[in-house]
């Protein structure tokens, strides 16, 4: 055997060596059950898909999804968590572009680097939001509501539960002209509760909470934030065809610590692209608004530096100065 053989023969047992452990961790994985850390409460749009896609990763894997929520500060309680856990797969961040990219631009100092200190593992979708009032708001479109609010400026007060609501208000301010009062909830259910309430005039809501408000009769749409009419509420107007430019699209990822071995990524990636594969989970995401957005790691991981730049020049075009 020439001395070339010999040292590819060693090259691959040492290749074949090294791929054992990977291989290890991935028939191991989960140990137990798995943590999905939400950064919205209960009955939001992150949270309720969180849960559809929980219970198929959990069908799939054979060990609990434990969705617990972790609302405030801009979504980086629940990425904070995440950050500090043990990068091991078993406690995994289920977010909108909240906590991993619209917040950057928003706060002055970030407790964590989005694009360094998670492994990202899968896209899971996309929706709108929507702008909503009472039955009994006075304005019946986005042209009435925009004459009304600039007749009592300073006088309307608008609420906000994520950072894609946050910037729907501001940007529809700035584009329109109007003078309206933000006001920060810990997620978009409790900023719905205080339209309800009186306590404030309107809010942004995703798609899938609007749709069930709007089927209740408890609040009523006035323009969707997409740049395109949504086939689920196809006779919601679009702000854009009032506001040209106008385009607020919010999405949903899963990732996981900085340092997650890469064949416990693989195998979570694996799981979830099967499951928005199925015709039965494209589904019960639609009911609450969600588009399947399938991405690799490699994929979600460019998207989301990409993503802190797109709501980083939203933010500044919005006029709001981070925090």
């Amino acid at each position: 055997m020439t001395l070339r053989k010999l040292f590819a023969l060693g090259a691959m047992a040492l290749a074949a060596a090294a791929a054992q452990p990977a291989f290890a961790q991935a028939q191991d994985y989960p140990k137990g059950p798995v943590k999905m850390i939400v950064p919205f409460p209960p009955g939001s749009a992150t949270d309720l898909a969180a849960r559809v896609i929980g219970q198929q990763l959990q069908n799939a894997l054979g060990k609990p999804f434990v969705v617990e929520n972790k609302p405030g500060a801009q979504g980086t309680i629940a990425g904070n968590e995440v950050v500090r856990a043990a990068p091991d797969g078993q406690t995994l961040l289920f977010t909108s572009n909240t906590a991993i990219a619209s917040n950057v631009p928003l706060m002055k100092k970030m407790p964590y680097d989005p694009t360094k200190d998670f492994a990202p593992v899968a896209g899971v979708g996309t929706t709108a939001l929507v702008l909503m009032v009472k039955p009994d708001f006075p304005a019946k479109n986005l042209n009435e509501f925009i004459t009304y609010a600039k007749q009592r400026p300073g006088k309307l007060a608008a609420g906000y539960g994520s950072t894609s609501s946050q910037i729907s208000i501001s940007r529809l301010a700035k584009m329109s002209g109007l003078d309206v009062l933000s006001v920060p909830y810990k997620g978009i259910p409790l900023a719905v509760n205080d339209v309800l309430s009186g306590q404030v005039h309107f809010t942004f809501v995703d798609l899938g909470n609007a749709m069930a408000q709007a089927k209740g009769g408890t609040l009523r749409p006035i323009a969707i934030t997409a740049p395109q009419r949504n086939p689920l509420a196809a006779d919601w107007p679009t702000l854009a065809e009032v506001l040209p430019g106008y385009d607020i699209t919010a999405w949903f990822a899963i990732a996981a610590p900085a340092g997650t071995p890469k064949a416990i990524v693989d195998k979570l990636h694996a799981a979830t692209a099967n499951a928005l594969a199925q015709a039965e989970v494209k589904d019960r995401l639609a009911t609450i608004g969600l588009a399947p957005m399938p991405m690799t790691p490699d994929e979600l991981s460019k998207f989301i530096a990409s993503e802190v730049g797109k709501w980083t020049r939203l933010t500044k075009e919005a006029g709001i100065e981070p925090e």
